[in-house]
């Protein structure tokens, strides 16, 4: 049954990016967050930016005419390998970056920052994303992940799932969804600072490779929330809903 236009303007960007992510470049194109927005509609994200619903609507089906692309298919995954999957590629990337980002956003401050008063916040915002991730994905590896191969283990019958300690999987994830969206937050506002990454005449190596750090960052942690927020967390609620009955 072909989907229809009403289909997909009412649906959620998170989900469609879910199901084909080749409508991630659609949305990024548009600057529609798929990631801590993931939650909205088609409709109600254009519609706060003022976008043509047809347009949009149109290059999102359009989508379904290209080429195969070789992107993983993290939504076929099994949910424990796809926790493991963002531990080794994502928490490692932020783990790895995060240090070089906060030495390069501070020498950069210092040498430039009388010239161009924005690279002082942008310091600070990255401080506080720096911050704000280190104890995020700690909670995560810890606590969440654990329990999300818990609901995997107890529903192949490997062993029975354990009370956790804060109850339903639901409070934890609220958590993480509340701290991506803090997180997306302040990057967002890096970008407008620094005026979409574009670098001055008087910008120095250094400072240059600042911005391509930080722009490169921010693509990552948009890939890393969706598979979160939008794969992840939705089939761990759906997998303890099951195992409760």
């Amino acid at each position: 049954m072909e989907t229809t236009t009403e289909d997909i303007l009412n649906e959620t960007l998170g989900h469609l990016v879910a199901g084909d992510s080749r409508k991630a470049e659609i949305f990024k194109k548009y600057g529609l967050d798929f990631c801590c927005g993931g939650k909205k509609t088609v409709r109600q994200a254009c519609g706060e930016k003022g976008l043509d619903t047809d347009r949009v609507e149109q290059e999102l089906r359009e989508t379904g005419k290209m080429a195969a692309s070789r992107h993983l298919p993290y939504n076929e995954w099994p949910l424990d390998f796809l926790a493991d999957y963002i531990v080794n590629t994502h928490h490692s990337y932020v783990k790895r970056t995060l240090p070089d980002l906060k030495a390069y956003a501070g020498k950069v401050a210092k040498v430039h920052g009388g010239q161009h008063p924005e690279l002082e916040p942008i310091r600070q915002l990255v401080q506080e994303v720096n911050d704000e991730l280190t104890e995020h994905l700690y909670k995560e590896e810890r606590v969440l992940f654990p329990y999300i191969k818990a609901l995997v283990t107890a529903k192949n019958g490997g062993q029975p799932l354990q009370t956790a300690g804060f109850g339903t999987v639901q409070n934890p994830i609220r958590m993480m969804e509340t701290e991506h969206e803090t997180v997306g937050k302040s990057l967002a506002r890096i970008r407008e600072l620094s005026r979409n990454y574009v670098l001055p005449e008087d910008a120095c190596a250094t400072y240059g490779l600042l911005y391509k750090m930080l722009e490169e960052f921010e693509e990552d942690l948009h890939l890393h929330v969706h598979l979160e927020n939008n794969i992840l967390f939705p089939k761990a609620l759906e997998l303890e809903k099951k195992l409760d009955q």
